[in-house]
């Protein structure tokens, strides 16, 4: 069995995941597809978290690629959440997602009715050559399944949203919308194989499989647990398609820890000179703090209690550093590990940047810091303000 240190699996994840070396160039679908596509729940995250993986890019960069060129697309993805994924990719992805709500996947608790049928294909029919906001979309929904689609039973955000809307995910996953260009401040959605140009089906099974090896390729080493949890996947269907991909996988030994990788792992040229990146401000969501597993390893001990000493919400905080909730907060992450908190505060045209570390910073590491928060600014094109000190950890920091 191969052995390796968390020193080399913290290397490599950053190196695949163009944190360690950002990507050369304007085109930012690799960085996109390398991490199994971008959490977009808050667009100004996914914007910062681009950015940081891509040489001299900016947010205007992502809108190009979104809104004009077409390489990337906004849609519903893994978990439920709002993704970005390569457009070329989008086919794949969604089978995927498809196939994991099959019986006996245990991937999502939504199984289509004859009701809910009728309204996944209303939004297709609506969306035919149209590009609609939300408003729009549920007028024509009613009209073409009756008023019972726009009654309000939904429960959401403190209010009762129309039956319809709970199909927005479903209608995602069936490739029958996806966003399109904001108009003003509201939503646009579309269909994916109009606004893309071009749609190959892909086998599910086969395309489940592929999730699996992309998550291995991204995130690993890891074990099918963690997978289970990053797909949103019943454990035991996710051992089934473990042990199907047989010899493309491997077993490892991470200083005692057992997981899994790919057998023939990938590798990234040697980069032409300069050395690899220490210290990220990573915003919430980004992806390296939701694949990556251990948590206690991710995130050491005396963080997670320093980070629930005194805090506003510390009950919160206490319960986040041992879930998945940790990657809602914005992370100072150092040579790999989760090792503080930050926060940013726009006025116009300056970034204020206050970061908490949670362990004290070497001269090198403030230095790092410091070209870290720079990029951030420059992906949002503000200027920057640091400073140092007591950050208020909370969810949607």
């Amino acid at each position: 069995m191969r052995t390796l240190t968390w020193d080399e699996v913290w290397a490599r994840r950053l190196d695949v995941q163009y944190l360690a070396r950002p990507a050369r160039g304007p085109d930012l679908v690799e960085v996109v597809r390398a991490v199994g596509g971008i959490h977009a729940q808050v667009m100004a995250s996914a914007e910062v978290a681009i950015g940081l993986r891509v040489d001299g890019a900016t947010r205007r960069d992502v809108a190009d690629a979104l809104w004009e060129r077409r390489t990337l697309v906004k849609t519903h993805g893994i978990r439920g959440t709002v993704r970005l994924f390569p457009a070329d990719e989008l086919p794949l992805w969604l089978a995927a997602l498809r196939a994991r709500a099959e019986p006996g996947a245990g991937g999502a608790a939504f199984q289509p009715d004859a009701r809910t049928r009728r309204v996944i294909d209303a939004i297709a029919a609506a969306l035919d050559g149209a590009c609609l906001t939300r408003d729009e979309l549920g007028e024509e929904v009613g009209r073409r399944v009756g008023a019972w689609a726009l009654e309000k039973t939904f429960p959401a955000f403190g209010d009762m949203w129309p039956f319809w809307t709970q199909m927005i995910g479903p209608a995602a996953a069936a490739g029958a919308l996806c966003f399109g260009r904001n108009r003003g401040n509201r939503v646009t959605f579309v269909r994916p194989d109009q606004w893309i140009g071009s749609w190959t089906e892909v086998d599910p099974a086969a395309a489940l499989a592929e999730a699996l090896r992309r998550y291995l390729g991204a995130f690993g080493p890891a074990r099918p647990e963690d997978f289970a949890r990053w797909f949103t996947m019943d454990e035991r269907a996710t051992k089934r398609l473990v042990a199907s991909l047989g010899d493309q996988i491997e077993e490892v030994d991470v200083e005692g820890w057992r997981a899994l990788q790919l057998r023939d792992e990938p590798s990234r040229p040697e980069p032409a000179g300069g050395p690899a990146r220490s210290v990220w401000l990573l915003p919430q969501f980004d992806e390296y703090v939701i694949g990556s597993h251990p948590r206690e390893r991710l995130v050491p001990a005396d963080f997670r209690d320093r980070l629930a000493d005194g805090r506003v919400d510390a009950s919160w905080a206490r319960r986040a550093v041992s879930t998945g909730a940790i990657a809602m907060i914005p992370t100072l992450l150092v040579d790999g590990i989760v090792s503080g908190v930050w926060q940013r505060r726009r006025e116009r045209k300056r970034l204020d940047v206050r970061v908490e570390p949670i362990l004290p910073l070497t001269g090198e590491q403030q230095h790092g810091l410091e070209a870290a928060a720079r990029r951030v600014g420059e992906i949002v094109e503000a200027d920057v303000n640091l400073a140092l000190g007591r950050v208020d950890v909370r969810p949607h920091l």
